[in-house]
């Protein structure tokens, strides 16, 4: 008998969204088929498959013990996610090359169904930086007699939700900072600068609004400029490694001597970036808005605004939000208040007359509820507020009410 080979091995998922990516998250079901197609027939003792999450740190430092001699510190350190085996085929035991309990695989295409459940506990988002990765997969194995096992590997993306419709999220983000440059003993104006932004939580996408008003009453040209920084922090071995890179940027116009800008809501776009990573013990990733003055010969006057980039957008009712929020960056610009309010409708375009004639006819139920109580409620129930006035209707008795009060006072 001429034993068949294997043309193809693949582990493929089902996935759950219509762009048809592998992407979870903690509860959700992974499911998915491992495919064998085959010219002849095959004898296989099992087939395995593994999944498995994990966040990876991993980094190295030259140290030096004495003047002609240095070696390398190695940092790791390591945090299970997901650990599940389970078998498609056969038994347990493959170390065996006996013919006993042998599968026969005909030739053709083959499938063989999968699934597992991920931890409900929060699992941290899959991501690669340069000193460590968070990474899911599973694996299959074929086992074969007198073979060795044929393996492949899928990837599969985690996403632990962050919604940033929540008050700490959706709160907004100032801050105000002046410096004074100094050459020898002449001392120059201020440069200050103010900048605000709507909320703290953004998606990727999304556009952030940027209100600042940058003030240069110093001798230099300066020049306003915003970035949108992403932070990875990896731990290991109570040891930091630190990577800080940019992800967006923008520049105003120059500023000369005794000039101001304002920003109201200067547009940065957040690019296709990771979701921060907060929960995870060894890496943790970041992002804050820095919004700051370019001096030229002197360190740069900077805010930093710090930033959630976020899975679940902005609801519709937070769009409202947003807008007032803007509207009142406007007012925090230096805009005031309208001299005079609105007066509210009136009481006849709330309630119209049928309405209150209907609301005077006394329930079959009224002896339950007789009393007081309800006699009060129900005579007031449709009864028109006092007409709305900003005129005191008693300026007399307000007048002597005050004077009364002036002639009590202790210091007259």
């Amino acid at each position: 008998m001429v034993l068949g080979k294997v043309k193809s091995f693949t582990v493929s998922y089902d996935c759950l969204n219509d762009s048809n990516v592998p992407v979870f998250s903690s509860g959700d079901c992974v499911s998915g088929r491992v495919t064998i197609e085959v010219t002849g027939e095959i004898r296989v003792k099992s087939l395995k498959i593994h999944a498995k999450g994990f966040a990876k740190v991993r980094w190295t430092e030259s140290r030096n013990a004495g003047s002609n001699t240095a070696y390398t510190q190695n940092y790791t350190e390591e945090v299970e996610y997901l650990n599940h085996r389970d078998i498609l085929i056969g038994h347990e035991r493959d170390d065996d090359n006996s013919e006993e309990g042998l599968t026969t695989i005909h030739s053709g295409r083959h499938e063989y169904a999968f699934s597992l459940e991920l931890p409900q506990t929060p699992l941290a988002t899959s991501f690669e930086g340069k000193h460590g990765s968070v990474r899911y997969w599973v694996k299959a194995e074929l086992h074969r007699p007198w073979l060795l096992p044929m393996k492949t590997k899928k990837e599969f993306t985690v996403f632990e939700h962050i919604d940033i419709n929540t008050p700490l999220l959706l709160s907004p983000q100032a801050g105000t900072k002046d410096k004074t440059l100094c050459c020898w003993f002449c001392t120059s104006g201020p440069i200050s600068l103010s900048a605000k932004i709507e909320r703290k939580g953004y998606t990727p996408g999304e556009s952030i609004q940027i209100f600042a008003e940058i003030e240069n009453c110093s001798s230099r040209m300066v020049v306003p400029k915003a970035a949108i920084y992403q932070t990875q922090t990896f731990y290991a071995k109570g040891k930091m490694k630190e990577v800080k890179q940019l992800v967006a940027n923008l520049r105003g116009e120059s500023l000369s001597s005794g000039k101001t800008e304002t920003w109201s809501g200067k547009m940065l776009k957040i690019p296709p970036v990771s979701p921060s990573i907060l929960d995870c013990s060894i890496i943790r990733v970041e992002y804050s808005l820095m919004v700051y003055v370019d001096i030229p010969g002197a360190i740069n006057l900077s805010l930093n605004l710090p930033l959630v980039i976020g899975t679940i957008p902005l609801h519709p009712f937070g769009s409202r939000t947003s807008s007032v929020s803007s509207q009142c960056s406007i007012s925090w610009l230096g805009m005031g208040l309208p001299e005079r309010p609105e007066a509210p409708p009136s009481y006849a375009e709330i309630v119209t007359e049928e309405q209150r004639r209907s609301s005077l006819d006394v329930p079959a139920s009224r002896e339950e509820l007789d009393g007081p109580l309800f006699a009060y409620i129900h005579e007031f129930r449709f009864q028109p507020p006092p007409l709305y006035s900003e005129i005191d209707p008693n300026p007399d008795h307000v007048s002597r009410t005050e004077e009364r009060r002036l002639d009590a006072c202790p210091s007259r």
